[in-house]
């Protein structure tokens, strides 16, 4: 489906049986529990045709065309169109449940408005159910306080109307991946994946330890045919086990790794994910972040942003080497004075900041952080800003 400012929903699908034409009158059909429903009735106002890589009108379009039509407005993928004296709809495609859901906000952090020129909910919104109205993989559901919550089938998905949308001048918070779970028999039941792996053989054991704390259990390994040295590895995984795993795969194969996953079923939860994720380095400082201070808390882990950049009190500015999370400031400069020193002041050196791109952010941050997308930059941050509170909340989630 495509969406025309002079034509309006353009549908497009392959003529089953029959003709077609300019001017005949159709109806859409779909198939419900009680039979055949009619949705729609109109008239058939252009048929279009791919020839190569442009679209051509055409007048009329017979059986096993594959054709685009404007003229009716509800239709969608599974619906069946026809002349009006058809009464029973053709079967319809089944499509794969949403897997993983995202919740799709306002920018509300300090620096906010500075990139952007589409900031408030409203357009947000309108430019979600835009997508939503022309992608049938997306369905978007409004939240509280002009948050709406974005349900697709895989983070690579989401991760590619993000980009788009910051692309297009759009500012907005989204809030780490969630997996849709379902109640049967009161069991949780959670989406579960099929994985196909081929990797070197000097990588496998690295992956099966990586993949063990993800709950992947494995289904078959065996040697690449006609590929010495390769293994093929055949998995099934919980879809919130494979959220940011990509690049961690491409890392741990250093880039010589193939990996296929599809929606298997849904199944039995299988317990909590292992430890995956180090604690990470907050600021609590506002303002802009120096190297002298940076200097002193490249001990303390990897650093996500270099000097020069701006910071603010919540904002997530690198990875502690250890698993807890640590406040710090990362603004403090080097204190002058007037006194004249024989030693010249230290050369600051400073290793190159690993930087963030989009799929690695969606599949980093945590339950209580969240993604600050602009159009220049992607910031990490907590959801909430103030130490205080979020030490008095981490108090009381303990007891």
């Amino acid at each position: 489906m495509e969406k025309d400012y002079y034509l309006g929903r353009i549908l497009t699908g392959r003529v089953s049986s029959g003709v077609v034409r300019v001017g005949d009158k159709i109806i859409g059909l779909r198939k419900t529990d009680s039979g055949t429903e009619k949705i729609e009735e109109a008239k058939v106002v252009k048929v279009m045709k791919k020839k190569g890589t442009t679209i051509v009108s055409i007048e009329a379009a017979g059986a096993g065309d594959i054709i685009c039509m404007a003229g009716l407005t509800t239709p969608s993928i599974g619906h069946t169109v026809a002349s009006p004296e058809v009464t029973t709809a053709l079967p319809s495609v089944e499509l794969d449940p949403p897997t993983i859901s995202m919740t799709f906000g306002v920018n509300d952090s300090p620096l906010a408005g500075r990139d952007g020129t589409q900031l408030t909910g409203g357009k947000i919104g309108d430019r979600l159910m835009a997508e939503a109205e022309t992608n049938l993989a997306i369905n978007v559901i409004p939240g509280l306080s002009e948050s709406f919550e974005v349900q697709g089938r895989g983070e690579l998905q989401l991760g590619i109307l993000i980009e788009n949308m910051r692309r297009e001048g759009f500012e907005l918070s989204v809030s780490p991946p969630k997996v849709m779970y379902k109640t049967e028999d009161k069991q949780r039941l959670e989406p579960i994946e099929e994985v196909t792996i081929e990797i070197n053989e000097e990588h496998v054991g690295v992956v099966m330890e990586a993949l063990s704390h993800r709950r992947a259990e494995v289904i078959d390994m065996c040697p690449v045919p006609g590929n010495d040295g390769r293994t093929r590895l055949s998995l099934t995984c919980p879809s919130r086990g494979l959220v940011g795993y990509r690049c961690v795969f491409s890392s741990d194969t250093r880039g010589t790794g193939f990996m296929h996953r599809a929606f298997l079923k849904y199944e039995k939860y299988r317990g909590p994910l292992g430890n995956v994720r180090k604690g990470v380095l907050v600021s609590m400082g506002y303002g802009t972040i120096t190297a002298h201070s940076l200097m002193g808390l490249e001990a303390r882990g990897t650093l996500f942003v270099s000097p020069g950049l701006d910071s603010y009190d919540g904002m997530i500015i690198g990875e502690h080497s250890r698993d807890t999370d640590l406040d710090v400031n990362p603004v403090k400069a080097k204190e002058l004075t007037n006194i004249r020193s024989v030693n010249k002041d230290e050369n600051v050196k400073l290793s190159p900041p690993r930087l963030m791109t989009l799929e690695e952010a969606i599949g980093y941050v945590a339950s209580d952080e969240l993604i600050e997308v602009t159009p220049k930059t992607i910031r990490l941050r907590k959801r909430c800003l103030d130490v205080t509170k979020r030490k008095s909340q981490s108090k009381r989630a303990k007891e």
